[in-house]
């Protein structure tokens, strides 16, 4: 797996308010892709927030535009009940590699009905099942999910100070510690062992000679330039398309929304639902000086939790 995530968040302990900067590319796509797979409660909660804020700042000034983003939108989930940690739904992304590489083998079936070269569809064949070889290796899905299991925290998933949406995971016991999969491979020993070091070497020298192969070829080469292209095409465009969480193993239900046009009232209304919740992100969200009458507010619900302030 990558090494660094291709979008940056925090993944915020919803018990401690311990916050980590997170290095997992799962959970990165995830906070990535939060406006294209979550609930529509929570879209109608944040269309109704910046319709709220820009009441409010038309008041002021008649020809203002309407703002991007206002005050703080939390989503609650919880893992499955249904669906185990780790289990991965295949989505249409999935099923667009087995029609391209179905798609390429009839491409690189004509030469050999017409002209009677197999030259081609054995190339194809070989590097089809050597690029399903290698990505079956159960070392990536280690990697993947480099955590442990069965968490009894909830976690907060966030860009950070001034974002728009808070992401919380409650735990159940049946979820992954994403507090771990945050810290990346580094805290959990998943080096690949020896079996993965001499498969990854025999693929390699059959790569190799693959490689070799397809640059023997003299004839119809067009019709294997076709097949190449067609995987890179089908590689460019699918990589970077929005992907649900179940679609990467980490299959959520929801649960509940919380927005105001104010953090702190949102903030206040997760703290009354969820005791220590709202308190672990606020100092996230809302670093500076608290009023005399917040300080009140946080210190009602604290001592109604036992907590103190």
């Amino acid at each position: 797996m990558p090494q660094e995530p291709d979008y940056k968040c925090k993944v915020i302990n919803g018990t401690s308010g311990y916050a980590r900067d997170n290095s997992s590319w799962i959970l990165g796509r995830m906070v990535r892709d939060f406006d294209n797979w979550c609930h529509s409660d929570t879209r109608k909660k944040t269309q109704d927030i910046l319709e709220t804020r820009w009441n409010d700042m038309k008041k002021k000034d008649p020809s203002v535009d309407r703002p991007l983003r206002a005050g703080l939108v939390v989503t609650i989930y919880q893992p499955s009940t249904t669906v185990a940690a780790g289990v991965v739904k295949k989505d249409w992304i999935y099923w667009s590699g087995v029609i391209t590489m179905v798609v390429q083998l009839a491409i690189a079936a004509i030469p050999l009905g017409l002209f009677g070269d197999w030259g081609i569809i054995m190339v194809t064949i070989a590097g089809n099942a050597l690029a399903i070889a290698t990505g079956l290796l159960p070392q990536w899905k280690k990697e993947k999910w480099a955590c442990r299991r069965d968490a009894k925290d909830p976690y907060i998933l966030t860009r950070g100070n001034g974002a728009q949406h808070a992401v919380v995971v409650l735990g159940n016991k049946r979820g992954f510690n994403l507090e771990d999969l945050a810290a990346g491979r580094s805290n959990i020993e998943v080096k690949p062992g020896q079996t993965t070091r001499i498969a990854l070497l025999i693929l390699s020298a059959l790569w190799i000679v693959l490689l070799i192969t397809a640059a023997g070829l003299k004839a119809n080469t067009w019709f294997l330039l076709a097949v190449g292209g067609l995987g890179i095409v089908q590689n460019v465009f699918m990589v970077g398309l929005p992907r649900k969480p179940e679609n990467s193993g980490i299959p959520l239900e929801y649960v509940d929304v919380y927005g105001e046009a104010k953090v702190m009232q949102t903030l206040l209304a997760v703290e009354r639902d969820y005791p220590r919740l709202g308190r672990s992100m606020r100092e996230e969200f809302f670093p500076g000086e608290l009023r005399p009458e917040e300080i009140q507010q946080w210190e009602e619900l604290e001592g109604r939790d036992g907590v103190a302030a």
